[in-house]
């Protein structure tokens, strides 16, 4: 966990239960929250000029897909992953090199996604 320590997360994810619940993971594991936000204009306006060092992604945004943040991300070239509950089907080919958190998962397996896309795997 030590190597996750003080990184900077933008944790993008609708549901509040949902985001809380991550928020304390990324803590435990020793990230700061720089930003968590619900929708898809308030992620894409942070995605663009926010300073952080990876990004947690939910896919489905109320009905919104989080991909034109995805892609600004990959503009930035800063890390992030996917978490969904649809798993790798439900995010499109042109972001196959970039892992899926697959929805419900535990600490370690945020971590060890964490870590395969912070490229500490």
């Amino acid at each position: 966990m030590a190597e996750l320590a003080g990184l900077r997360a933008l944790l993008v994810e609708d549901e509040g239960g949902v985001a809380l619940l991550i928020e304390d993971m990324l803590r435990e594991l020793g990230c700061e929250v720089a930003a968590s936000v619900a929708t898809l204009s308030r992620a894409l306006s942070i995605a663009g000029s926010g300073a952080f060092d990876f990004a947690v992604l939910d896919v489905n945004l109320d009905g919104e897909p989080v991909f034109p943040v995805a892609e600004v991300l990959r503009s930035r070239r800063l890390p992030f992953l996917f978490s969904t509950g649809y798993g790798r089907v439900g995010v499109p080919e042109t972001f196959s090199d970039y892992e899926v958190l697959n929805k419900p998962f535990a600490l370690d397996d945020l971590e060890r996604k964490l870590r395969l896309a912070l490229g500490r795997g």
